[in-house]
């Protein structure tokens, strides 16, 4: 494992072919964790047990699961049926070893609004996954019906009140929304659970549609894009705050599905290497025969 980029890793929605593939071409370029999405488990050719072997083989972490969707704010029978949904999400998030499994906030016109019903339902949410231990992070989509900003999401959290509930920040919905640094100062570091970065290629997405286009064809990895100084200030306002946890690289990219997968792994890594390097100043590994001279020439203890 290389200790400078230990703490990034990539998710599977960046590469193109099976499973097993990707994950191998993960741990070729160096990276020792993985975000995996539940189209990774059921639409596995040899089916969810022959998934879940695919990964714990591979020795790859688990960063997370994604994604719960539009689960929040709904009554009566969409209400319950969200709630199976859940309950099969969080029973492939334990199979895979993850302990995070990520909600993003909800579209649905047929949701409320209101804070509070959002927040009993992520409460509820939360409570399910308690017996797994699995924590939920919350992540405010940038075109979300109610949510759309992180703060609204560190909001509603707030409100819900539950230890393993936390949220998810993603870089371009950040960026999208236009949502302002500063509150990065007041959240609770221990309450982030997980931090998604990628880049884009342009500075106004005014509209939802336009978010939701460049979301899910065109990101890029951090530092190849037009935002790399505001993700740079974004990572090093998180070390600031004491967050410690996980970044995971979410890149939806319709160019990088059609490219071979060392090639899309080394340009992550090398995104992952100018954030440990330039922006976090990560220190590089000694050389082995320094190491071993440090060891050859070291005082003895006096007895």
């Amino acid at each position: 494992m290389e200790r400078r980029i230990a703490g990034f890793g990539m998710d599977t929605i960046t590469l193109a072919g099976p499973l097993e593939a990707k994950l191998e071409a993960m741990r070729a370029g160096g990276f020792t964790q993985v975000m995996l999405g539940a189209r990774d488990v059921v639409g596995h050719p040899g089916g969810v047990q022959a998934a879940v072997a695919a990964v714990r083989a591979s020795g790859l972490r688990a960063t997370g699961f994604q994604v719960l969707r539009d689960f929040e704010g709904l009554s009566g029978h969409l209400h319950g049926y969200k709630v199976d949904i859940a309950k099969s999400m969080l029973q492939m998030c334990e199979a895979l070893g993850s302990r995070v499994l990520l909600a993003c906030s909800s579209t649905s016109r047929h949701a409320s609004q209101d804070l509070d019903h959002i927040a009993r339902d992520l409460h509820k949410l939360a409570m399910l996954a308690v017996p797994l231990g699995i924590r939920v992070a919350y992540e405010g989509l940038s075109w979300g019906r109610t949510v759309n900003e992180f703060t609204t999401a560190w909001d509603v959290v707030a409100r819900a009140d539950c230890p393993n509930l936390g949220i998810g920040l993603d870089s371009f919905h950040i960026f999208a929304a236009k949502t302002s640094l500063d509150a990065v100062d007041e959240l609770d570091p221990e309450r982030i659970f997980l931090v998604q970065l990628s880049d884009f290629m342009w500075n106004e997405t005014p509209t939802f549609e336009e978010r939701m286009t460049a979301a899910r064809t065109f990101r890029v990895f951090p530092g190849e894009g037009v935002h790399s100084d505001a993700l740079a200030d974004l990572v090093l306002r998180l070390q600031a705050v004491g967050y410690e946890g996980d970044y995971s690289f979410e890149v939806f990219n319709d160019d990088y599905q059609q490219l071979p997968l060392e090639v899309v792994v080394e340009r992550a890594r090398r995104s992952a290497l100018w954030l440990a390097e330039d922006v976090l100043h990560v220190p590089r590994p000694l050389p082995a025969w320094t190491a071993e001279e440090a060891a050859t020439h070291r005082p003895q203890r006096r007895t």
